[in-house]
């Protein structure tokens, strides 16, 4: 069992977890079947169920909130984790016995899970009648026809070129102001606690010109801000060929950034997720260079130990990512910087850990997702090294971590008492419908008396106080 301390949301939001998709709003269609679909894990997740949506919407089912109306469910699943799968598990447990009452009811398993696990899922327990890997999904609609028939349909192949770049993701449940936009898929980076490059596969940039014509469309349907994906964003790297992409010259990260930004000037640009071996300067003097790229960076670090960092194979020392985060703070000195951490790697001492708390301190990451440490099977670390910290180790190694993490949150947010920020408008605060809340450059969350303010709008909001993690504020007429 694994424990995630969330101090905010990030790509991988605890409060979405298990999130079932509404239907289009204003879909005046038709369908012959409705599916059920609950996602878990990191917003790749998120994303690649509105692909899997666009994809059963073309072929004739509908959305539903409710599972007991769906001919077919789908749990679109996160390996990354113990207790992520245990969650899956459990609920896939569920659906199933919904079978006997309605024996026409397919159950299946998309994504991470489904790449690791799908021998167990088919034929030890039983629990599911497909099972499609991330690179899969456009085989669904000949899978689910396979397991109409009473077949186990399965295909988790993994691809070197797909990333559905064609394919005009269905934005469910979807707030109309900020979505997801995919730009690449995989991952090169090999490191030893990881499982995700071998359940999505190798690192494979899309191509750049679906992704400006996603954003635009996005910003013509009513959208405000852009967050654009990838395991890691910095190592995007298209060229341009004669089938697509209209680009004579490759297209870096800096360049996709740029163009993204030159979309409008009402179009807010954010990214995720960073690694610090690959985070350029080219690409902070963008972020300089636009207002609406929004200055906030997640650069994970995992621990302040180089000895641990090597045992993870994260490729660079604390020196390296320490001189990263100070010339992130020379080109961008107002940006906001987070970070994930784990506690209780293998052989982590009371040293690696003490130089973890240490980076923290130095760095004040204004949020931080910190776990300890749970062996995942099937990865480098899994193979060469033995769990050897104990649990109560671990966990007093964190709660020691999220203490100090949450004094340098609060004094964060205590200097921003008294500043003024821009704020996209996002919906009504969480409390009452008598506020609103959206986020700051630095994407920290802003709540202030709505007014005649409307979702969408951008307002400038001075802040009068704070929580360790809401600023509260008032609007300026």
């Amino acid at each position: 069992m694994d424990t995630l301390l969330n101090i905010n949301t990030k790509e991988h939001d605890e409060k979405r977890q298990g999130e079932a998709f509404a239907p289009l709003v204003l879909d005046g269609n038709e369908y012959k079947k409705l599916f059920y679909i609950e996602s878990y894990g990191c917003a790749m997740n998120f994303a690649d169920s509105e692909v899997v949506a666009s994809i059963l919407h073309k072929n004739g089912f509908g959305a539903t909130l409710q599972f007991e109306n769906a001919d077919l469910i789908l749990v679109n699943t996160c390996s990354i984790r113990e207790k992520a799968e245990a969650t899956v598990r459990k609920r896939l447990t569920e659906f199933r016995k919904l079978k006997k009452a309605n024996p026409g009811l397919l159950v299946g398993v998309l994504g991470c899970m489904a790449e690791r696990l799908k021998e167990k899922f088919i034929e030890q327990e039983k629990l599911v009648d497909l099972v499609v890997g991330p690179d899969a999904y456009r085989s669904l609609p000949s899978l689910i026809e396979e397991a109409e028939t009473g077949q186990k349909a399965v295909n988790v192949l993994l691809s070197r070129d797909e990333t559905y770049a064609d394919i005009a993701p269905v934005r469910l449940n979807s707030n109309g102001v900020n979505a997801f936009v995919s730009i690449m898929r995989g991952c090169n980076n090999m490191c030893s606690f990881c499982v995700v490059p071998f359940t999505r596969g190798r690192e494979r940039s899309r191509d750049a010109g679906s992704v400006i014509a996603e954003c635009k469309s996005l910003f013509e349907d009513g959208y405000r801000e852009v967050t654009l994906l990838g395991q890691n964003v910095d190592s995007y790297h298209w060229v341009g060929n004669e089938s697509g992409g209209g680009y004579e010259e490759p297209v870096t990260f800096a360049n996709l950034l740029e163009k993204v930004a030159l979309i409008s000037p009402l179009l807010r640009v954010r990214f995720s997720t960073s690694h610090p071996k690959d985070i350029t300067d080219e690409v902070l003097f963008t972020m300089a260079r636009y207002d609406n790229i929004c200055n906030y960076i997640h650069l994970p670090v995992q621990s302040g130990s180089s000895r641990i960092l090597q045992l993870m194979n994260r490729t660079y020392t604390r020196e390296w990512y320490v001189a990263r985060v100070n010339r992130i703070r020379e080109i961008l000195p107002d940006a906001g910087l987070s970070t994930d951490m784990i506690t209780g790697f293998c052989t982590e001492t009371e040293e690696d850990h003490q130089q973890s708390l240490s980076l923290m301190e130095y760095c004040k990451y204004d949020l931080a997702y910190m776990y300890f440490y749970s062996q995942r099977p099937g990865t480098l670390a899994a193979r060469r090294f033995e769990d050897d910290v104990p649990e109560e180790v671990k966990k007093r190694r964190l709660q020691e971590m999220v203490k100090l993490h949450r004094r340098n949150t609060l004094l964060s947010m205590q200097r921003d008492v008294g500043k003024t920020f821009k704020v996209l408008i996002e919906g009504f605060s969480k409390k009452t419908p008598e506020e609103l809340q959206g986020r700051n450059d630095q994407n920290k969350v802003v709540v202030f008396p709505k007014e005649n303010f409307k979702k969408g709008e951008y307002v400038s909001v001075k802040i009068t106080a704070c929580t360790a993690g809401t600023l509260i504020g008032t609007a300026l007429i």
